[in-house]
């Protein structure tokens, strides 16, 4: 059962192997909502997520128990890292399962730890499986990413560094995907501080524990899809369910939409870089779901920083398009000489510089002697845009925006 001894054993085992990541205060997300605002920085680990606690609290505990067998887990991201690192500080052999589609500088990423790697299934619950057969017929140890008290307790370790820099914390606002990492922040806070609050925050594209905690019975999900990867989980655990029935004050949901804000938010404003799964907590806060009183002091855990670069660049482009950033323009010219000059001097007068072009005088829904040309702008906000518009229809030119 995990309790709190469980848990300081943990941090015992992890400290000097895991790094202590700061616990910074947030100045503008403060002033924004009203609260004192603290970011525990787990994007900052080594291997990039708070996953590398859990996972080496179990290695470490089969060790002193007199294990030296390998070990086998299942993972396309954190936990695959957090294990095969854990394997190679203490010389015992791991193999990591992941789905065929996993990102090759993922798959890399964890044999250069020094794991082995097999390709199995179409997604995580086909890898899962094939791992647990794997583990059994090898006689290997399975280490499950959340549902295991000695990973949980691992993961609890993030709040009593949190809770020795800031002891009087209010709320606790975490992450939640399989529940490992909240069943572990949970029975450690209200052990210490049971006044404390803990807010669960999951991916509306993935709801799985959230719709369990209203029902207070598990319930799976029948479709998975967020760019939070990291918690995409579509089954509940029973196992995690009953922690954060009795020990998770509130449960909150976030969309897409506000995860990738939130993304973008903290690397513009905070000079941080999280992933999908790390954003959560703030996507709360920034869209209002969290409810305390003013002046509550809240310390929002980012999970982790291991975002897919194509994924970055699409979060930041659609960013950049909703906050009246970048406009995309189709503008319809006579193709003749000096067409092209006049439309982008009326850009050039009202300040929208152009970032991409491209000449299209061959589409079939052109007429004879017409052209399409699409651009890019850089803009100012929404009156700088409108401004724009207004200009364009002044000069007398067909536009449709592409959004």
């Amino acid at each position: 059962m995990l309790d709190l001894n469980m848990i300081e054993k943990a941090y015992e085992r992890v400290e000097g192997v895991v790094h202590r990541t700061p616990f910074s205060h947030a100045p503008l997300l403060s002033e924004m909502s009203g609260y004192e605002v603290y970011l525990k920085k787990e994007n900052l680990q080594r291997t990039g997520a708070f996953k590398l606690r859990g996972a080496f609290n179990k290695i470490a505990s089969l060790i002193e128990g007199g294990a030296r067998g390998g070990v086998v887990a299942a993972s396309a991201g954190n936990h695959a890292q957090g294990v095969a690192f854990s394997a190679k500080h203490f010389g015992i052999e791991a193999t990591i399962v992941m789905p065929e589609s996993t990102p090759l500088t993922k798959v890399q990423g964890v044999k250069e730890l020094g794991a082995s790697v097999i390709l199995h299934g179409g997604n995580y619950d086909e890898a899962y499986a094939h791992a647990v057969t794997y583990a059994s017929e090898e006689g290997y140890t399975f280490v499950h990413p959340f549902a295991d008290d000695e990973v949980m307790a691992g993961q609890g370790s993030v709040v009593l560094e949190m809770f020795e820099e800031q002891p009087d914390l209010d709320a606790v606002v975490v992450p939640v995907g399989g529940g490992g990492l909240i069943s572990g922040i949970a029975t450690a806070t209200k052990a210490l501080h049971p006044q404390t609050q803990v807010i669960a925050v999951s991916s509306q594209g993935a709801p799985a524990l959230h719709d369990s905690y209203y029902a207070k019975t598990p319930i799976d999900s029948t479709e998975v899809r967020t760019i939070a990867d990291g918690i995409a989980v579509r089954d509940t655990s029973p196992v995690t369910l009953a922690y954060i029935l009795e020990r998770v004050d509130h449960f909150e949901g976030v969309g897409e939409d506000e995860i990738a804000a939130a993304i973008l938010f903290l690397l513009e404003k905070q000079k941080v870089l999280v992933e999908g799964a790390g954003a959560v907590g703030v996507a709360a806060l920034l869209h209002g779901k969290i409810d305390l009183p003013k002046g509550s002091k809240v310390g929002i855990i980012l999970s982790g920083g291991n975002i897919d670069v194509t994924m970055l660049s699409l979060i930041i482009e659609k960013g950049l398009m909703k906050s009246a950033r970048k406009m995309k323009l189709r503008v319809t010219l006579v193709d003749r000489p000096g067409a092209l000059h006049a439309f982008t001097e009326i850009l050039t007068q009202i300040g929208a510089n152009i970032v991409q072009i491209g000449y299209d005088r061959t589409s079939t829904d052109l007429k004879f002697g017409d052209a399409h040309v699409r651009v890019a702008l850089e803009t100012k906000g929404v009156e700088h845009q409108e401004e724009i518009r207004l200009q364009l229809q002044a000069g007398g030119f067909a536009f449709s925006e592409e959004h």
